[in-house]
């Protein structure tokens, strides 16, 4: 795919990942909708895109999105998810067991939320396109207090291969990109000392993630047809103790 005569959605494009990976897009040549609950609608004029309100993980909400993005761009044959939430809560905590409501609301927003749209995308391209979901490093190297986190995320990464399975005939490519520690507006809340900490860990090159990177190898996976049914971490060679 050119991504000059790419018609892409974001999910959770108001900020972080996503933010980055549809300013990137529309720089390249891209028609681009934000899809987010939160309001994207500043970002998406600043960059001459599309803005949806959308929940991911209601049906009715993402159908709405998707019509009406596809609509204003003349099709759609490109969907990459960054709608996601960050959690952590142990199996066994000092107050008790893992909260069953917080486990199957992570696992809501974050992994059937991205199949939501995955599957609806899916059914607007007609002439085929691309399909970028998002994992973590957790999926692989999951930390303590992450059962629902890395649950999910390890989910993510088992649907590229069925997925790009089932699409094959559709002319639909499927991939999922598990990123490891990016300087996002969440990880920043944690300090600049305790990002540097993170960092150290990092084997090459030492220092965090940037999201311009993460929206580089979004924009590569859509350009590179050959790419299809697997999950690339881009992570420094960070393998999480």
């Amino acid at each position: 795919m050119q991504i000059t005569q790419a018609k892409a959605i974001v999910t959770g494009g108001a900020s972080g990942l996503g933010a980055a990976t549809a300013r990137h897009l529309r720089a390249q040549g891209a028609q681009v909708t934000i899809l987010d609950r939160d309001d994207a609608s500043a970002l998406a004029q600043e960059i001459g895109a599309g803005y949806e309100q959308t929940d991911v993980t209601d049906e009715v909400s993402v159908t709405a999105a998707l019509d009406a993005a596809t609509a204003q761009m003349g099709g759609l044959n490109a969907a990459i998810n960054c709608a996601g939430i960050a959690t952590s809560e142990k199996t066994l905590g000092r107050d008790g067991p893992h909260a069953l409501d917080s486990f199957r609301r992570t696992l809501d927003i974050n992994l059937t939320g991205s199949f939501n749209v995955a599957r609806l995308a899916a059914a607007r391209m007609t002439t085929g396109g691309v399909i970028v979901d998002t994992a973590s490093i957790a999926a692989f190297d999951g930390q303590k207090g992450q059962p629902a986190y890395a649950a999910s995320k390890a989910g993510i990464a088992g649907l590229s291969l069925p997925m790009a399975r089932d699409l094959a005939r559709n002319g639909i490519r499927v991939m999922a990109i598990a990123p490891g520690i990016f300087r996002t507006p969440m990880l920043e809340g944690l300090g600049e000392e305790v990002m540097q900490t993170l960092a150290r860990d990092v084997t090459y090159p030492q220092r965090l993630g940037d999201p311009d990177e993460f929206a580089a190898l979004a924009r590569f996976i859509l350009e590179c047809d050959y790419l299809n049914g697997t999950t690339i971490r881009l992570d420094g060679a960070l393998r999480m103790p």
